[in-house]
């Protein structure tokens, strides 16, 4: 059991903070939360795949060692359930609940979720939005509500979020294999991963931007 002293202490923006308390039933708990919940938009999905990778080779103090099988099988419960529960939610009133929300972020998301619905179709959409901070959290509703063929938002949203988590978790898995004494470095790296992560959203804005001043 977890006291309610450590609850208190869990930074939910910090990935070690989130490991350490929860460890991989903590990974399927903020996933769903991401991408199945509007609410979820602040967590930090990226980091928290990278870093669980990172410690399935070794314990820092940062977080506990951690299972990779369980990790990975974490990972993809709570992805694939999250998106199908948006999906679920977003059919029977997604537009109405972001209607709702005065978070800029969110609109900004919806907007960039649905230009990624016009430009790439459902499919590739649905895999792109997977590595998109915000999108992801949006997109899954918003498809649900735009009626997306429900086969289709399914087919590409498992595959999109297995190649999402097990990339991500795997990729910190070799990091922390092949470099001796890793944890040092873990605040840069976790810091170089976040930042990698909000490249496709920076490019999206400013390409918005661009279309802007010309039209």
């Amino acid at each position: 059991m977890i006291s309610s002293s450590a609850l208190l202490a869990v930074n939910p923006l910090d990935a070690g903070s989130l490991l350490g308390a929860f460890g991989a039933l903590g990974i399927a708990v903020v996933l769903f939360a991401e991408t199945g919940l509007l609410v979820g938009f602040f967590l930090p999905g990226d980091s928290l795949l990278f870093t669980a990778g990172l410690l399935c080779t070794t314990g820092t103090h940062s977080g506990p060692h951690l299972d990779l099988a369980q990790v990975l099988a974490a990972s993809a419960v709570g992805a694939l359930a999250g998106a199908q529960a948006g999906y679920l939610i977003g059919r029977r009133g997604g537009r109405a609940l972001l209607a709702r929300s005065r978070n800029r972020h969110l609109h900004e998301g919806a907007v960039r979720a649905e230009e990624l619905l016009t430009r790439y179709g459902h499919g590739r959409a649905v895999v792109l939005a997977r590595f998109v901070p915000v999108v992801r959290t949006v997109l899954n509703p918003l498809a649900g509500a735009l009626g997306v063929n429900a086969r289709t938002f399914t087919l590409w949203q498992v595959v999109g979020g297995l190649v999402w988590t097990f990339g991500l978790v795997l990729a910190g898995y070799a990091l922390g294999s092949s470099v001796p004494n890793v944890d040092r470095y873990l605040l840069p790296i976790v810091g170089a991963v976040i930042a990698l992560s909000l490249l496709p959203l920076a490019l999206e804005v400013l390409r918005s931007r661009r279309q802007a001043r010309a039209r």
